[in-house]
């Protein structure tokens, strides 16, 4: 630091001195002139002190000559007092002249010595300032110093992560080597062991013929040599002995083969008609689950009696602190969840045409992005923008199950149709199967492009994505049956009650209606001030697919009619901000509508 701040005091000392003598350079030239008008008032002064000499000595000595000759030249005498007089009167206004021009010099040099002041201020003020800025710079400079080190420890630091990295690579790259060979050997000694085992097997079937062989050589000898022993019978006997013998020779021969595959076939046909049997009851036990199944979700979705259309706000309230994401009822229309981006799923009692806060559904780590409820109503899922998706219980508010494996936020998650498997999509283009028995991904799929929304029939998933397409995949097959291209990016996907039709929502701010039949567009939904506010915004069916609804970015409700095409519900007063998401309730009865503030909006036709 000592050499470092010698260098500097040298230079700002070496400044000052500049400064003063630019300083006494400019002040000089204006003083010079001054000092000049001075010296030259100094003169003309002493000049004019000469000549009065002069002229009071001339006076004095025509006095003495008018004294002295008064009678001579009185003409003389007059021309040169009026001379003196002309003098006296030029001098006197040149004294003027210099005195005023005394005054002014004054009166400069009074207001140089004021902007002396002035500039001797300012000359001191920028002194300290100087000094501030030089300790600044000595400071600037240390942190400097101490950044460059940090710096230099950071590229260290980098520089043994990257070796390590690069020691870490060569082990992986050694240890998968490694484990290609492992399995080249393991699969060689398979075949061998295979091998070994057909081998041996052949040996022993080689030794059990010839073992038949012998036997049945044996057992031949010992009757052709029975057959050659007399026997004392009686002829009346002998028949029957010979039919004795006969049938037991054919007992003992070629019937002996068929008594020893008898007993086979009967231990065979056992468990084949028992394979059979345990076939025909798991397809049995198939067609008794997917029944219940199948009434159960045609009990849920076939509560809905008759579709009132939204008209009157019955209740606005908060639903949760910040944006909120999603809504859904339950298969019952009893209970209403929420998600928000305050990492809760909060779930709600409709009664009497108000929302009763119910529970909140925690666990999440970050905002929700979708919700859904069994066929039966008693687990939820949610996805979630922290890369997961989970399943609660709705009576216990329990988290069961955390689903995690994607490497970008989740935006979508569904059931399928047997509720032991749900379809996860995310930002980072996959979609993943998972089994919630074993909790595990059985399947991922790359998409291409991230999927904002899913829906499930039986075999068939449905998903909207980021680069404006549709696509239906095969869940047996994993691969793409059908692409479907909008004009728009896709943020939202809905099934009607048959799922014959598919409703979609895009950012070029159409809703469309696609015949799952003929996988073509059916009918397209627009209205002046619709505009699609957001890349996950959700529409929905009414309950028995004759109304269409949706929210726009400016907070209006919008109803369509299927059958008509037509605008029927324009419902723009509660809402104060974008509309996330709307949820149509399965009795019909109600309509729920959630937006980026935070307020949800109960509505029916009450």
């Amino acid at each position: 630091m000592s050499g470092a701040g010698g260098p500097a005091e040298r230079s700002w000392k070496r400044h000052v001195v500049e400064q003063l003598k630019q300083r006494d350079r400019v002040q000089r030239q204006a003083f010079e002139e001054i000092i000049h008008q001075y010296n030259r008032l100094l003169e003309k002064s002493d000049l004019q002190a000469v000549l009065s000499e002069r002229l009071q000595t001339d006076k004095f000595d025509h006095q003495n000559r008018h004294d002295l000759s008064p009678g001579v030249d009185a003409g003389r005498a007059d021309a040169l007092l009026q001379e003196m007089a002309q003098i006296r009167i030029r001098h006197q206004e040149e004294l003027t002249e210099l005195h005023k021009k005394r005054g002014e010099l004054a009166q400069n040099v009074i207001e140089l010595n004021n902007q002396m002041q002035q500039k001797d201020k300012e000359i001191q003020s920028n002194e300290s300032k100087m000094l501030q800025y030089q300790q600044r710079i000595s400071e600037l400079e240390a942190e400097c110093r101490e950044l460059c080190s940090s710096l230099q420890e950071l590229e260290q630091a980098n520089q043994t992560l990257k070796d390590e990295y690069d020691a870490l690579q060569i082990t992986f790259s050694a240890l998968e080597e490694k484990l290609r060979r492992t399995t080249e050997d393991n699969q060689e000694l398979v075949s061998r062991w295979m091998a070994e085992k057909a081998q041996e097997a052949n040996r022993l079937n080689a030794e059990n013929e010839k073992d038949s062989r012998r036997r049945q050589a044996k057992l031949q000898k010992d009757l052709a040599e029975a057959a050659k022993e007399p026997l004392p019978l009686d002829p009346d006997d002998d028949i029957e002995v010979l039919q004795e013998d006969t049938a037991e020779a054919t007992g003992e021969t070629s019937p002996g083969r068929a008594i020893s595959r008898t007993p086979s076939r009967r231990i065979s046909q056992p468990p084949q008609a028992g394979i059979l049997d345990s076939i025909s009851n798991i397809f049995g036990r198939r067609s008794v689950n997917s029944s219940p199944d199948s009434t159960e979700v045609e009990t849920h979705t076939g509560v809905c009696a008759e579709v009132r259309l939204p008209s009157t706000a019955l209740h606005t309230f908060d639903a949760h602190d910040g944006e909120v994401n999603a809504v859904c009822f339950s298969p019952g229309s009893r209970l209403l969840a929420t998600g928000g981006m305050d990492r809760r799923v909060k779930l709600w009692e409709v009664v009497s045409g108000r929302c009763q806060l119910k529970g909140a559904l925690t666990g999440s780590n970050a905002g929700i992005t979708s919700i859904e409820f069994d066929s039966a109503g008693s687990y939820l899922l949610a996805a979630s923008t922290d890369f997961a998706s989970r399943i609660w219980t709705v009576d216990d508010f329990r988290l069961r199950h955390t689903l995690t494996g994607h490497s970008g936020k989740v935006l979508s998650a569904r059931f399928l149709l047997d509720n032991a498997r749900i379809v996860s999509g995310s930002y980072d283009r996959t979609l993943k199967l998972w089994d919630l028995r074993s909790k595990v991904c059985m399947k991922t799929v790359f998409a291409g492009s991230s999927c904002n929304d899913i829906v499930c029939t039986e075999q068939c998933v449905m998903s909207g994505h980021f680069d404006k397409k549709v696509r239906f995949w095969d869940i047996r097959s994993e691969c793409i049956v059908q692409e479907l291209e909008l004009q728009g990016r896709v943020t939202s996907l809905d099934l009607n009650h048959d799922r014959t039709e598919l409703l979609t929502c895009s950012r070029d701010d159409l809703v469309k209606i696609i015949d799952l039949r003929s996988n073509a567009v059916r009918q397209s939904f627009s209205a002046q001030g619709f505009k699609c506010g957001a890349d996950w915004t959700r529409v929905t069916f009414s309950p028995d697919g004759c109304y269409v609804a949706a929210g726009s970015a400016d907070g209006t409700l919008f109803v369509w009619n299927v059958l008509t095409g037509k605008l029927d519900r324009t419902l723009d007063k509660n809402h104060s901000s974008a509309i996330n998401a709307v949820s149509w309730s399965p009795s019909g009865a109600y309509v729920v509508s959630v937006e980026k503030g935070s307020k949800a909006v109960l509505w029916s036709d009450i």
